[in-house]
């Protein structure tokens, strides 16, 4: 990744054109070819961007990024603070948090959660697209598949609904039904989830570590 602080200015030119006037911006050059161009604000939105694949053309003062399709990136620079590069390797992707991975662990060994006569197949049973937090079978022996979250969301009832449609496409486990399991479930993930078939699941994350008392205390 190549990281450059530069007073500049940009135009955009293709289907659209664009202007950002002359200020002092970060501009970010990454492995896959892409370029964005960054103010002190905005959090992680750039202020304009050419996605990968393109084509950069450094000039005397000036960066030309093109894309296939021919529209162009042109970043006149003014002056340049900093120009650093940086080796980072092949990222390990997104892992799921402490309570997360910990919850799996604890429904693994107590798949009776979901439901009288469920038993364990797998944890991290594998798909083409990730694997699913926990392959089980009901008490008719059918499989099931549990994806968990701590905060129960859309993304992660999408996410459930794309393993359930490949593990539907092999016969030696058809028909798989899901459940959506977290500690949190927001309503509109609900929904969701029961317009799509899949029961979601409430867990109680401290009676299954075995901390969380039944009788009532003032504190």
């Amino acid at each position: 990744m190549r990281l450059v602080i530069a007073r500049c200015t940009v135009d955009y030119v293709g289907r659209l054109s664009s202007h950002l006037p002359s200020a002092k911006r970060l501009l970010i050059v990454k492995a896959d070819g892409s370029v964005s161009i960054h103010a002190d604000d905005r959090a992680y939105k750039p202020l304009n961007w050419m996605s990968p694949p393109c084509k950069l053309v450094e000039e005397p003062g000036v960066w030309r990024v093109v894309n296939k399709a021919g529209e162009e990136l042109r970043i006149a620079l003014e002056e340049v603070f900093e120009d650093t590069s940086h080796v980072f390797g092949p990222d390990p992707g997104l892992q799921k948090d402490g309570v997360e991975a910990h919850l799996q662990e604890l429904l693994a060994a107590a798949p009776h959660t979901f439901g009288e006569g469920f038993t364990l197949v797998r944890r991290e049973y594998m798909t083409a697209i990730g694997p699913v937090d926990l392959l089980c079978r009901d008490a008719a022996k059918a499989h099931v598949a549990v994806e968990i979250k701590r905060r129960g969301e859309i993304d992660g009832v999408e996410q459930l609904t794309r393993y359930l449609e490949l593990l539907n496409r092999d016969p030696l486990l058809a028909p798989v039904a899901g459940i959506f399991a977290a500690q949190e479930i927001k309503p509109q993930a609900r929904v969701l989830a029961e317009d799509r078939g899949i029961r979601c699941v409430v867990v109680d994350y401290d009676r299954l570590r075995g901390t969380k008392k039944d009788e009532l205390t003032l504190f």
